[in-house]
């Protein structure tokens, strides 16, 4: 694809978000990395042991893994993905975190999540610009009847969150395997239920305003010799460098420093 071309269609999602507040990248993601992830989480859900919650929110017939930064270096590619991270950096700006990654194995029987916005326990007036961008990797398809997530399309510009427990129209963000739905944080969504006998797994990559602070710990939740084989990309996002030259400095020196355990390089300017 020639570059104007992926110009034209990364601007093209990111109209889609600002006005629905979700997009779908068909088949963004390669087989072979969807294989590969396929295989690693059930490799983890082994050897962690994880089994479902016991509340109705994380689901009590669904199996979440989370942290994945720092399980594995497979995980690696999934924060700073082509097909995706350029969408949500034009949404933000390149200046945004990782706020989570996790995953997400929706089992049979599982009824439909309560639907929430994912930034409605920020404190701000809506309708606000984005300020979250999340993701949802189909590792599994998505149907309306195995739990696909349910959405109501244009409700990121509504002035509330949505009402805990009032039913809402809803349609199913029905999507094949290896693509991605990218949508701003202030979506009303929820996960929805599955009525088939397999799992529905999809990869939550979660991403938040430089600004604003990660859902996860990525500096206390990855331990150091392990965020030291990010590239740089990824330690930027990690929360692991500076935003505008100024949030998230040590002394006036950029965290990437102290990581890789040479001299702080004060940054000019950052702190008058």
């Amino acid at each position: 694809m020639l570059p104007a071309m992926i110009d034209a269609d990364r601007d093209a999602h990111v109209a889609r978000i600002a006005a629905d507040g979700y997009t779908i990248v068909e088949d963004a993601i390669e087989p072979s990395l969807i294989d590969a992830l396929a295989d690693d989480l059930g490799r983890l859900e082994r050897e962690l042991g994880a089994v479902p919650a016991s509340n109705i929110f994380e689901g009590t017939r669904t199996v979440r893994i989370y942290n994945l930064l720092a399980r594995g270096p497979l995980y690696q590619r999934i924060p700073v993905h082509a097909a995706v991270l350029p969408i949500v950096e034009q949404v933000l700006d390149r200046g945004c975190l990782v706020s989570s990654l996790s995953s997400i194995a929706i089992g049979p029987g599982e009824v439909p999540q309560p639907l929430h916005a994912d930034d409605q326990i920020i404190p701000l007036p809506r309708p606000h610009p984005p300020i979250i961008v999340n993701s949802m990797w189909a590792i599994t398809d998505f149907t309306d009847d195995n739990g696909a997530t349910r959405i109501i399309p244009g409700s990121h510009r509504r002035d509330h969150p949505p009402p805990l427990g009032v039913a809402q129209p809803t349609i199913p963000a029905a999507m094949r395997r290896g693509s991605v739905m990218i949508y701003d944080g202030a979506l009303w969504h929820g996960g929805g239920a599955n009525r088939t006998g397999a799992r529905r797994v999809g990869i939550a990559m979660n991403y938040c305003a430089g600004f604003i602070r990660q859902q996860e710990n990525q500096q206390l939740g990855i331990p150091l010799e392990v965020a030291r084989t990010f590239e740089p990309r990824l330690r930027r996002l990690a929360g692991f460098g500076l935003y505008r030259r100024l949030i998230g400095h040590i002394d006036k020196c950029s965290p990437d420093d102290l990581l890789e355990g040479g001299p702080p390089r004060p940054v000019v300017g950052v702190v008058g």
